[in-house]
């Protein structure tokens, strides 16, 4: 339970990262979701991708709304910035935070009600504005709070626990990140931590807008025969387009595969992306291909993941808009009322 906390001890001959922190330093409370949940895994692939990057754990902000997933920030990285906001509101409140201080890490987690509901235009500006963010959708197609009614996400023809058939038209989240401008877009799976770890890792190293779509399935409301996000039906109709593997820029680039089916991507913090192709003709610099490569595979009941999309020189809001670059609370009197001159030139570039 969350009021229990973890015991600080432990082996002295844990691993340690190149900051000397330990896997421990990155866990938070004893999480309270059940058993098996998806989430879980999901929490466990940020701990082990912010470990491995040798983050240090005060440089993160976390935010989330309201749902099962928004509860998951309380269960990694306890030693961070954390803001739980009101339900499909964490991405206007992860916007501000970002531009009043853009030293930060920002890690948004969120749900397929929280981000495919009730904060589904909180979601679309969020993403078309650029944020420098890594935002997460932990996907189950339920409300497991409210036991277990279908979300936004759930495919068409579905069957939930109680045998009733969905009629509605599923929300890609995915296909409206490509669409929104996202300059990184993933998807992945709670139960392919192999798959998983990179892709946060290179979310985290990327400068812009990155959305990843974890398909999480609910062990107490959605992971029986008949649901299209269970761990079954997951495992047996994944369509992996590639398989990522994340170099920080202090590592040496060793890759083992046979040439022509590797694709080296450089990120602007001078990191990079190897990406295993298993789809050969797959182009993730096409954002245009991408959407009917989803549509096609989904017709089908595919379900794609892998990186996607990324941008090859994005950009983010500070730059469309043209900030200063120290953190607002750093700001001096002096800075912020530069005087009656600064003014009259402002106003005279306006007329």
């Amino acid at each position: 339970m969350t009021y229990i906390a973890k015991p600080k001890f432990h082996h002295p001959d844990l691993p340690k990262n190149a900051l000397g922190y330990t896997h421990r330093d990155y866990e938070g409370s004893v999480s309270t979701l059940c058993a098996g949940c998806g989430h879980d895994s999901i929490t466990a692939a940020i701990i082990q991708a912010c470990f491995e990057l040798s983050i240090e754990p005060h440089r993160v902000a976390k935010i989330s709304g309201i749902g099962c997933s928004s509860k998951t920030p309380t269960y990694f990285l306890g030693n961070s910035h954390g803001f739980n906001s009101v339900h499909g509101r964490m991405p206007s409140v992860l916007t501000g935070a970002n531009l009043a201080n853009r030293d930060l890490i920002y890690l948004g987690v969120s749900g397929d009600g929280d981000s495919a509901s009730i904060g589904l235009g909180q979601f679309a500006h969020c993403l078309r504005r650029g944020v420098n963010m890594v935002y997460i959708v932990e996907n189950n197609g339920v409300y497991g709070l409210t036991k277990g009614q279908f979300s936004a996400t759930a495919d068409r023809g579905s069957k939930s626990k109680r045998g009733v058939i969905n009629t509605d038209n599923s929300i890609d989240l995915v296909a409206m990140a490509l669409q929104l401008g996202a300059s990184f877009v993933a998807r992945s799976f709670s139960g392919d931590k192999q798959q998983l770890v990179p892709i946060i890792k290179a979310a985290i190293a990327h400068k812009g807008a990155a959305f990843i779509d974890v398909i999480s399935p609910c062990v107490a409301f959605n992971n029986h025969a008949g649901s299209t996000k269970s761990f079954d039906f997951v495992r047996e109709h994944n369509e992996a387009v590639n398989r990522l593997d994340f170099i920080s820029s202090r590592m040496p680039i060793e890759v083992k595969q046979e040439p022509g089916t590797v694709e080296i991507v450089e990120q602007h913090d001078g990191s990079r992306l190897a990406l295993r192709k298993l789809a050969a003709d797959y182009d993730l610099h096409d954002r245009t291909a991408a959407l009917g490569f989803l549509q096609h595979h989904a017709s089908k009941g595919q379900i794609v993941t892998g990186l996607l999309y990324v941008e090859e020189e994005p950009q983010d809001l500070h730059e469309h808009l043209r900030t200063v670059r120290a953190p607002l609370n750093t700001l001096n009197a002096k800075e912020l009322c530069p005087g009656q001159s600064a003014l009259d030139k402002i106003n005279a570039s306006l007329r």
